[in-house]
């Protein structure tokens, strides 16, 4: 089948970084992709390889009087243009219009999942839109993962991908940092600093390294800062397969970070009214980690007026592999949302 895909970024992290995987894995799928950005210009560093299968389209102004695909789908309720959807509307029959929310623990995604929405007005009235939730239990969408991910996690070459960074002393521990700006960065940092064997802290480019530039941070005790380039998507897995604790922030992230089965903590988008709160307290009961770990993710996303606890790396690793085992239990993204395009194509 031929897809359309539209993506407006409002973290180029996030959002294209959802959007690209998904449109690079039906490609390798064997399906045909068209994936429309407000804003392409991350992927000349996320995927500069681009994809076989996969054209890109400047979403900007008037869209080109292109013909829809058999699926549309819009990435986080965020409507495809006005005459696109007059196009869609047009045919006999017209294309699966599946809205892709975003990824959640909350009760709500279960009861939500595959829902239709009848459109009533504008240029799609008469159309339905259905919704998709990746999720964490059988009844939601599941998580994206590729194929060929297992294979590639296990031959991954840990000493030679850290050699590239001067890191080769096998008693070092090394962290990987992708975040906003915690309140406990400083905190983190002096823990880091303190600690009784060799720690290298791998700084992502953009915000992580702003934020820990703004504290004038370098290397003391037995911290060691290495300050990254923007990775593709390949080479942010391999750094996450690298780490003994990866910190990572928002959807896609959180996702790989699971699949890697090394401790993690997430800092979770904030948003003004505290309801990523509620949002980071359903993932933590779906992921059960020990009371410290669970402390240190209330602390690392501002949700408790206590401290940052003390690291205890080694202790959360159990709950990691437990965590990989689950995820990978889970339905697989792009399988379920071709199964829900081919049902809704027939209808």
């Amino acid at each position: 089948m031929h897809w359309d895909i539209f993506c407006r970024v409002i973290d180029n992290h996030g959002d294209a970084g959802v959007c690209w995987r998904l449109a690079a894995e039906l490609a390798a799928r064997g399906e045909s992709v068209r994936l429309w950005m407000d804003d392409v210009a991350m992927l000349s560093w996320m995927a500069p390889q681009g994809a076989p299968g996969v054209k890109v389209v400047h979403w900007t102004g008037p869209v080109p009087a292109a013909e829809p695909g058999e699926v549309v789908v819009e990435a986080f309720g965020c409507d495809p243009p006005p005459a696109f959807v007059a196009r869609m509307a047009s045919l006999v029959p017209p294309p699966a219009w599946i809205n892709l929310e975003y990824l959640s623990a909350e009760d709500y995604v279960e009861r939500s999942h595959g829902l239709p929405s009848p459109v009533m007005s504008g240029p799609g009235a008469g159309l339905v839109k259905r919704f998709f939730y990746p999720g964490f239990t059988p009844r939601t969408g599941g998580l994206l993962r590729e194929r060929d991910l297992a294979a590639r996690r296990a031959a991954h070459d840990r000493a030679a991908w850290l050699r590239q960074w001067g890191i080769t002393d096998p008693q070092a521990q090394v962290l990987s940092l992708f975040c906003y700006e915690p309140r406990a960065l400083p905190d983190l940092l002096e823990q880091l600093a303190a600690q009784d064997r060799p720690t290298h802290l791998l700084v992502t480019a953009g915000r992580a390294s702003a934020a820990v530039h703004a504290l004038q941070a370098q290397d003391r005790g037995t911290l060691r800062l290495h300050w990254l380039p923007l990775l593709t998507q390949r080479g942010y897995d391999e750094l996450l397969w690298s780490c003994d604790l990866n910190f990572v922030r928002g959807e896609d992230s959180v996702v790989r970070a699971l699949l890697a089965g090394a401790p993690f903590v997430w800092q979770i988008y904030p948003q003004d009214d505290l309801a990523h709160h509620a949002k980071l307290e359903a993932f933590l009961a779906w992921l059960a980690p020990p009371r410290d770990l669970r402390d240190f993710f209330l602390a690392w996303n501002d949700a408790t007026p206590a401290a940052l606890p003390r690291l205890a790396i080694a202790d959360w690793r159990a709950c990691a592999r437990r965590a990989r085992e689950k995820a990978e239990t889970l339905p697989e993204l792009v399988a379920g949302l071709a199964r829900l395009a081919a049902g809704e194509a027939r209808i």
